[in-house]
């Protein structure tokens, strides 16, 4: 009798890149990466924006504003224009890449300490490696460039990219879904709060550089879709939304995670869990 082969849905996909996630999103917050960044010039303690914008496009190039404003979607131009103003005078996106690999580096072996000796990392890269091999290039910028970089040697820093793949490719495709839905970056960083679960209008609303005329703004736009309440909560018709956009970005990062199958997901989520869990206890991620 043939057993049937359990299949993987848009859920364990989601779940197979959250249980993994802290091991790339530690970047945006380790201080390892502000001191690499420093290193090479940027003033990131005036403004953190100005190591935050660089590394992150660095992997497309000498790219504009422009180019950074498109696909990082849900910032304001001015956060951009104050991130990106004279970056690649101050160091070449191949140096910054270096200072952000040196800071993955870095920052994962301070807070992972002798998990990352353990067997299981090298086993856990190959598996999100393979993932990543699912993962097309058309219509997903952020991920085409990652994807150009060369592998690393070390089997955490090798994790750390193919995560950073993951994420890209995954984030490509939640833009997608927003543009398909109407939806501006402002408006997915307002809805962001709404959800109630993770960033508060105060700190998301500082980090993507809106000023409260543009968020107010923004409400009122959702509030005449019927998506938001005056004071910046879900309508059952913008929650309902919101979970549409949600589902569709599920069901785009589903080629890679169907490279694993339902039994791989389940190893790295496996492998990947104490790494995330040594990242969060030790403060690697910091929401606001």
């Amino acid at each position: 009798m043939t057993v049937p082969t359990a299949t993987l849905t848009p859920e364990i996909a989601r779940k197979t890149w959250q249980t993994a996630e802290p091991l790339h999103a530690m970047i945006y917050f380790a201080p390892e990466a502000q001191e690499e960044y420093s290193a090479l010039g940027y003033d990131v303690k005036a403004n953190t924006a100005q190591g935050y914008f660089p590394a992150r496009a660095a992997a497309m190039g000498a790219v504009t504003a422009d180019v950074v404003h498109a696909t990082f979607f849900n910032f304001s131009r001015l956060a951009v224009d104050v991130g990106m103003s004279g970056a690649w005078d101050i160091a070449s996106p191949q140096q910054v890449l270096d200072a952000r690999y040196r800071a993955a580096d870095r920052a994962l072996r301070r807070m992972c300490g002798d998990l990352l000796e353990e067997p299981g990392v090298a086993e856990a890269a190959e598996l999100a490696r393979t993932a990543t091999t699912g993962c097309t290039p058309y219509g997903r910028p952020l991920f085409a460039a990652n994807a150009g970089l060369p592998w690393p040697e070390q089997p955490h820093l090798q994790l750390f990219h193919a995560q950073t793949l993951l994420r890209e490719f995954r984030g490509d495709g939640h833009i997608a879904a927003l543009v398909t839905e109407g939806v501006t970056g402002l408006e997915a960083a307002v809805m962001h709060v709404a959800q109630g679960d993770s960033w508060s209008r105060k700190g998301l609303q500082a980090t993507r550089a809106y000023s409260d005329e543009e968020w107010n703004a923004a409400i009122v736009a959702l509030v005449e879709r019927g998506w938001l309440e005056l004071d910046g909560t879900f309508t059952d018709e913008g929650r309902a939304h919101r979970q549409r956009v949600e589902d569709l970005t599920d069901v785009l990062s589903l080629p890679a995670y169907e490279r694993l199958g339902v039994d791989g997901c389940g190893r790295l989520r496996t492998l990947t869990r104490p790494l995330s869990k040594a990242v969060v206890d030790a403060g690697g991620l910091r929401i606001r």
